[in-house]
């Protein structure tokens, strides 16, 4: 995927150039998609025999790395389009029939992927008020409606909302939690609710739905499967973040690099040399930590060792990009608070990596279950 990477890298400049106007505005960066559609890049994990660049999560990771370096908001929309695009072309075959998939639920995810090469952009819309990402607690309903689905609800957080294409849902009928590729259109109506800390360039705005969708809508053609894919596919849901938050852990390194070369002398006290130098170590062990989840989850997916893998990335790097962008911001001093300043909306942005699901206190939660021989997807508190 050396292609793909120097891609991103290439994009990367002109992301940081624009991300200024874009954070301040609040709004969409319609012109970094512009530029990604045009490199072939929402179609990175889908098969090469349906048009797509074949990649597989761990080469995802350093693309969406390179796209957070020139910003974090254009990379974590990215990030939505990737977990759709991702999870869809990773579901193994067998795993899918087995789980009770037919020939219409491949014929539909094919479908859905040639829509990503030829340009359409997906969006996730799982969130709630009240009820966060935990898919266990959405109040979204779904029932069967002709020959399709009526689906009603809301849901909050949505990145890249009123753009993207299509959105993947997760609803519920009784006891039962599936989810839904529902096509952007009519029923499908955007709030404009988003003025954020950080990360406002994502436009982020609530969805309401009361909209019928085709049978085939059903993600995996079978009622039920949300969950159980939460638990055996959660690098899409947690670690796909953890690449982002790497990114912008590093931009806020380049930014600090930047700024103290502007300003002389302030770079050569040793206080300011000690920061630059224990962010740059945090950074690099973090990556590794991702890198490492990636190869292990393309391995041995959907095992014990794989899904502790994605948690500790998580929460590395979602922790390492607030700590380090903290520490850059201090090192630089009062001067770089100022808007416009490219470290100050970095340090907004890296502040909500800790925040994004799994939050950080769910990631060390899962993990201190299972470092003491407990099952982490046992817990009291249902965390999807």
């Amino acid at each position: 995927m050396t292609e793909a990477v120097e891609l991103a890298r290439d994009l990367a400049p002109a992301f940081a150039a624009r991300a200024a106007a874009y954070d301040k505005d609040g709004v969409f960066p319609a012109a970094d998609f512009d530029e990604i559609r045009s490199t072939g890049l929402l179609g990175l994990l889908v098969p090469a025999d349906l048009g797509g660049m074949g990649a597989t999560f761990g080469s995802y990771l350093p693309v969406a790395r390179e796209l957070a370096r020139g910003s974090g908001a254009t990379a974590l929309i990215f990030n939505m389009h990737a977990s759709v695009t991702g999870a869809l072309a990773g579901i193994p075959a067998d795993v899918a029939r087995a789980l009770g998939a037919g020939d219409a639920f491949f014929a539909h995810r094919d479908r859905v992927l040639r829509m990503a090469v030829d340009g359409a952009l997906f969006g996730v819309a799982m969130s709630e008020h009240g009820a966060g990402s935990r898919m266990s607690e959405v109040a979204t309903a779904y029932q069967r409606e002709d020959d399709g689905w009526r689906i009603k609800g809301s849901k909050t957080f949505c990145s890249g909302a009123g753009h993207a294409n299509a959105y993947l849902i997760a609803a519920r009928n009784g006891e039962t939690v599936s989810q839904f590729l529902v096509p952007a259109g009519d029923g499908v109506d955007v709030e404009p609710t988003w003025d954020s800390m950080g990360m406002r360039a994502t436009a982020s705005h609530d969805i309401r739905l009361d909209t019928h969708v085709p049978h085939d809508a059903l993600v995996g053609g079978v009622e039920g499967m949300a969950l159980l894919l939460a638990q055996y596919m959660p690098q899409w849901l947690v670690a796909s973040y953890a690449a982002v938050y790497a990114g912008v852990a590093q931009s806020a390194v380049d930014a600090a690099v930047a700024y103290l070369e502007r300003r002389g002398g302030v770079r050569r006290l040793p206080a300011v040399r000690a920061r630059v130098g224990r962010a740059d170590a945090q950074v690099a062990a973090a990556w590794l930590v991702v890198e490492h989840a990636g190869r292990v989850v393309d391995e041995q997916p959907a095992t014990p060792a794989a899904n502790r893998w994605v948690y500790r990335a998580k929460l590395l790097a979602g922790e390492t990009a607030m700590e380090v962008a903290a520490s850059m911001l201090e090192a630089c001093g009062t001067a770089a608070t100022r808007k416009g300043e490219a470290l100050e909306r970095i340090y907004r942005d890296a502040r909500c990596g800790s925040l994004q699901p799994a939050t950080s206190d769910v990631c060390a939660d899962w993990l201190g279950l299972a470092t003491q021989g407990l099952d982490p997807d046992d817990a009291e508190v249902a965390r999807w």
